[in-house]
């Protein structure tokens, strides 16, 4: 069956879809907003389900929007399908229920997908998260004296050790890197990370790859390459997260890395957008560098951009990436990507918290990495991301002194 009217398609009813949703009504587009997504439940937050979610005694969805606010705003959600064909010269979605919806402009905000780990020996206590179900499934197992193996020293692993230690469950961290946080995270922050986990009781083994997993149903043994043997009641599994780009590709929308995108987040085919996780596009600040980002608040701003540009509004990104994390009381906070500065310069903030400002070789700051107890470097790591957007060259010795405040840089 097609539905007749196009207007705005959205496939993915995550943190973007649904941003990408409500911003078309909030421009006062008044044509069809169609939300497609997998799940039956409204759409949420992510960051929740390794956080906050996970270490709580009943996990809760952290919705973006109500039903009632969709049917306010004459947002159609269609939910629990999927979409598997687009035809492009149509302008049509297939859906896994057999329904075809139409579109005028296309937006795919379809997400990214847990990496698989390509070996045999997994079974049903070898598990992934992504999803709220993801979630409800973990958290059963988080109990006093369970036994969790995390393979993966990256975000979700670590965040999902600190709220399985908070729960009362014994946990191994397998991190085949020669530390963990390898990716974007400084070593000497990585290290205080380590520390704080250690001292929580977490046990973390990082350069020894895993030779063999077996998972009978009743455990899992995880042999490492150095001949350890690791006994658990639930092995999770968080080593990256790879781009839902299949029908995307199907139908010839370029890859690379993810749906390849625009400034304007528009695909190879004009009438089609790509936002979030799912899409590859060029970071301005960084000369046009082509990257993809894993990151809530990047999801929020790249919907809210493709609904501007889905309406015609021809604007560019420019925002500076932005990520965080919270463990154990300590919040990391990372502006800008750390790989683009080799030169970096330290900058106390007391009680333990500091931040490392990375430079180009032109002077330029090109990113901010700093940790802390409670908020104690958001205000500085916010001002230090302005700066990166103004492609400021702040002197060395004031970015390393407390004596200059940051506001005071940025003013010139």
């Amino acid at each position: 069956m097609t539905d007749m009217a196009g207007g705005m398609l959205i496939i993915g009813a995550g943190e973007c879809g649904g941003r990408a949703a409500l911003a078309l009504r909030d421009l006062d587009y008044q044509g069809p907003v169609t939300l497609v997504g997998d799940e039956p439940h409204l759409p949420y937050e992510r960051p929740p389900l390794s956080k906050e979610a996970m270490a709580s005694d009943a996990p809760e969805i952290k919705a973006i929007a109500s039903d009632a606010i969709l049917a306010e705003k004459s947002i159609r959600h269609v939910h629990s399908v999927q979409a598997v064909a687009i035809d492009r010269a149509a302008h049509t979605v297939r859906l896994s229920d057999g329904s075809v919806l139409p579109y005028d402009k296309l937006l795919l905000a379809t997400g990214s997908t847990p990496r698989k780990l390509p070996m045999p020996g997994l079974g049903p206590r070898c598990v992934y998260l992504r999803t709220f179900a993801d979630a409800l499934a973990i958290r059963a197992h988080l109990t006093p004296g369970n036994r969790i193996a995390i393979i993966g020293g990256g975000f979700i692993g670590l965040e999902l050790a600190a709220a399985a230690r908070k729960l009362g469950a014994a946990v191994t961290v397998i991190e085949a890197q020669p530390r963990i946080l390898m990716r974007g995270v400084p070593a000497e922050i990585a290290e205080i990370i380590h520390e704080a986990h250690v001292a929580e009781g977490v046990d973390i083994l990082c350069g020894d790859g895993i030779a063999s997993i077996a998972d009978d149903g009743n455990e899992v043994r995880v042999t490492l390459a150095g001949g350890r043997e690791i006994s658990a009641d639930l092995a999770i599994i968080g080593i990256g997260a790879v781009p839902v780009t299949g029908f995307a590709a199907e139908a010839g929308l370029t890859i690379d890395n993810g749906i390849a995108v625009d400034a304007e987040l528009r695909s190879s085919d004009p009438d089609i957008f790509a936002a979030g996780d799912c899409c590859s596009f060029p970071l301005a600040v960084y000369g046009g560098r082509r990257v993809r980002l894993e990151a809530w608040r990047n999801a929020q701003e790249q919907g809210a951009l493709a609904a501007r540009n889905m309406l015609g509004a021809g604007e560019a990104h420019a925002a500076v990436p932005w990520f965080w994390s919270d463990q154990y009381g300590l919040s990391l906070q990372i502006a800008g990507l750390s790989d683009e500065g080799k030169n970096i310069v330290r900058r106390d903030l007391g009680d333990g918290a500091f931040i490392l400002f990375h430079l180009a070789e032109d002077g330029r700051l090109v990113a901010a990495s700093g940790i802390g107890p409670g908020n104690a470097v958001a205000r500085d790591i916010r001002l230090a991301e302005m700066l990166i957007a103004k492609r400021a060259k702040p002197a060395p010795e004031a970015l390393g002194s407390q004596d200059v405040k940051l506001k005071s840089l940025l003013a010139a």
